[in-house]
């Protein structure tokens, strides 16, 4: 089991970290008050706490919102630490001015700033609150200076448990134009320009998946060429989605029924990526849907 605590200045950039933890497979719990926190742990990491919930990553979001409660955060660091539980605390901190100027464009307000109590006196405040806190973090983060994937390339460097490609998943979707383009495609590649093996007797209760059918469509030298076109251009960007963050990329691959032309070319697709280190995952939405297809 492994354990983070996430903490830090309010405005500091936690909601940011805690979806970047998300993507990388950890179970998040936000806002904890510090007096439940080795209560949690033990939950989680004790003997069939987590059997059934594949949970083996958890992200406690533990910060000045809980203010009446957080004295007992370091009593309950020194508990964990007695029962032997290994964890890592991660702290975000940026610039007063930073942090203000943060404040007024989202136009909230800081959790401490009541009573007349001014941002920046907030600031102060929670800055000494926090200072012990600092002091026991495993890693520090100053995001003053930092743009979103900044911060989210700083986060998985040190918590990914795979490669920098492995953080992308590519669903490569077939489909048929006459039942509706799948609504969440990042991009569409319509394939009807290739001859349809629909129009073959010997073939049209076949599939792509069949190899009389794979023969047929990639027969054509327009086959082959288009596909090596859309190959070069995914594997020209799909490094760049990586570095603003996309996590999910979905292509649909689509011809008139979604059971010949389109489901060959997904599977040629996903050949193609393969073995660049990325998360390819096929679907082929309508193969079945014809219903001159042979029982």
């Amino acid at each position: 089991m492994e354990i983070v605590i996430l903490t830090g200045m309010s405005g500091a950039g936690k909601s940011l970290a805690m979806n970047y933890l998300e993507d990388m497979g950890f179970f998040c719990i936000d806002n904890l008050p510090p007096v439940v926190l080795p209560q949690m742990v033990r939950t989680f990491t004790k003997s069939g706490g987590t059997e059934g919930t594949g949970i083996r990553r958890v992200a406690f979001v533990v910060d000045i919102r809980s203010f009446e409660m957080f004295s007992g955060i370091l009593p309950a660091l020194d508990e964990i630490e007695e029962i032997r539980i290994p964890y890592r605390i991660v702290f975000l901190e940026a610039s007063d001015a930073v942090l203000i100027g943060r404040y007024k464009e989202t136009r909230r307000n800081h959790p401490l700033a009541e009573g007349g109590r001014s941002i920046s006196q907030a600031l102060s405040l929670e800055r000494a609150k926090l200072e012990p806190l600092k002091e026991h973090a495993t890693d520090v983060f100053d995001t003053t200076n930092m743009a979103p994937s900044d911060l989210r390339n700083a986060m998985y460097k040190l918590l990914s448990e795979e490669g920098r490609e492995n953080r992308m998943s590519i669903l490569i979707q077939s489909f048929g134009f006459k039942y509706g383009i799948p609504p969440d495609c990042d991009s569409v590649v319509d394939v009807r320009f290739i001859p349809n093996p629909f129009y073959e007797p010997e073939l049209k209760t076949l599939s792509g998946l069949d190899q009389p059918v794979r023969d047929f469509v990639c027969a054509f030298p327009e086959t082959k060429e288009f596909m090596d076109r859309v190959a070069g251009m995914l594997d020209y960007v799909i490094p760049f989605y990586i570095r603003e963050g996309k996590v999910r990329l979905t292509l649909g691959i689509g011809c008139t029924g979604g059971r010949h032309r389109s489901v060959v070319l997904a599977q040629d697709l996903a050949d193609r990526l393969s073995g660049q280190g990325l998360q390819i995952h096929v679907d082929h939405r309508d193969i079945d849907r014809d219903p001159k297809r042979r029982k």
